[in-house]
């Protein structure tokens, strides 16, 4: 048998936070789009199923107001945002200016309250985390690609960005973003260019939209950027974490450190070919949580509802100390059993995903390019 990872620390678990909301259940970005499936609404069900998510732990989001975006985002694009809700639809005009209505971005009954709710929850932790420490998930969080002008890959608001700027307002000067989304963080990297009170480290498949992050953009000195080549694998992971994030994050001493855990890095995920398990991700937020006095874990990406489901869970089940399973009691397995892709002719996932939290370890040989480019970035 598989040992599960040890539960977090008694003193870190004293402190978890979980921020959620219902506005999740339910919605959808549309039958053709690949945020159709539930994510933090399974989360939610998830974690209740195993007793880990008690009223003291929870809190729901707020729903950040257009004035608090402004942060971030421009106010004429944050009126339109609104304005497409109100509409049900996007104006020629909205989808020239503002990239909303089109296939990736589209517009649904929730498009402006759906995002502003996961940025009010995150600019909420942060708020909380900035006046004292602790460790909050905030999984309906990690919007990285957003741009203060424009919705972009799926995100209409970037609540990292408007996340690290409440903690900055607040008078925290040592920040550092850890993203392992298989997508690179662009939005995130536009916003703290050469900021030095934001270390910026991003893992992401090369060779995939949006095409950005090579290993030699250093983001005005602010960021560490990592493409790593389809396969990659935990064992590769946990160079990648011993090699650069570790080092890098802990020579920069934050005072709050976020950490986006898109779950498209998983062997599952329809939208990238990496082949992560769960716990390369458990791992290496066990590894860093001591690195600093705050720690903000969002979700992000992930299009395979029970691998998503199943990861955040997981994550939070570390975050708030709990003892891991093996296999799911009934209730667990009940929640995971009811999901579907919402569409589509995907086939149903192994049997072992509907039982189990934890995947299997998923080692493998650590590849050249990935060592020679670890080497390179150990030389900045």
């Amino acid at each position: 048998m598989i040992a599960a990872p040890p539960p977090a620390p008694a003193a870190q678990a004293e402190t978890a936070l979980f921020i959620g909301s219902e506005i999740y259940r339910g919605s959808s970005y549309g039958k053709a789009h690949p945020l159709r499936v539930p994510r933090v609404s399974t989360v939610m069900d998830l974690a209740r199923a195993l007793g880990w998510l008690p009223s003291g732990r929870f809190r729901t989001s707020p729903r950040a107001k257009p004035a608090a975006l402004t942060l971030w985002h421009q106010p004429d694009y944050i009126a339109a945002l609104q304005a497409a809700e109100t509409l049900g639809d996007a104006t020629p005009e909205m989808r020239d200016s503002y990239q909303l209505g089109t296939l990736t971005n589209p517009i649904f009954p929730e498009v402006f309250r759906r995002p502003a709710t996961g940025a009010g929850g995150v600019m909420l932790a942060a708020e909380l985390l900035a006046a004292a420490p602790g460790v909050i998930h905030v999984p309906g969080g990690g919007t990285h690609h957003g741009l203060p002008g424009r919705a972009n890959g799926f995100c209409y608001l970037n609540d990292v960005v408007l996340g690290i700027k409440v903690m900055q307002r607040a008078g925290l000067s040592r920040i550092a973003y850890v993203d392992l989304d298989a997508h690179h963080c662009d939005g995130v990297e536009l916003a703290f260019f050469g900021d030095p009170g934001v270390r910026m480290i991003s893992v992401h498949e090369e060779g995939r939209w949006p095409f950005m992050g090579a290993v030699g953009d250093t983001a005005g000195g602010s960021a560490f950027n990592l493409p790593v080549p389809k396969g990659y694998n935990d064992t590769e992971a946990r160079a990648v974490l011993e090699g650069l994030i570790l080092p890098r994050v802990a020579e920069f001493s934050p005072q709050a450190l976020v950490i986006q855990c898109g779950a498209d890095s998983l062997l599952e995920d329809p939208l990238s070919r990496l082949a992560l398990s769960n716990r390369a991700y458990l791992e290496a937020l066990r590894a860093l949580r001591p690195l600093s006095p705050r720690l903000l874990v969002l979700g992000g990406g992930g299009y395979n509802p029970w691998s998503v489901g199943r990861l955040w869970t997981a994550i939070w089940g570390l975050l708030s100390g709990q003892e891991l399973p093996e296999a799911l009691p009934e209730a667990g397995r009940e929640v995971l059993a009811a999901l579907s892709w919402g569409g589509g002719g995907r086939p149903p996932p192994e049997p072992g995903m509907l039982a189990t939290l934890l995947d299997p370890p998923r080692e493998g040989p650590v590849r050249p390019e990935i060592r020679d480019r670890l080497a390179q970035l150990a030389r900045r």
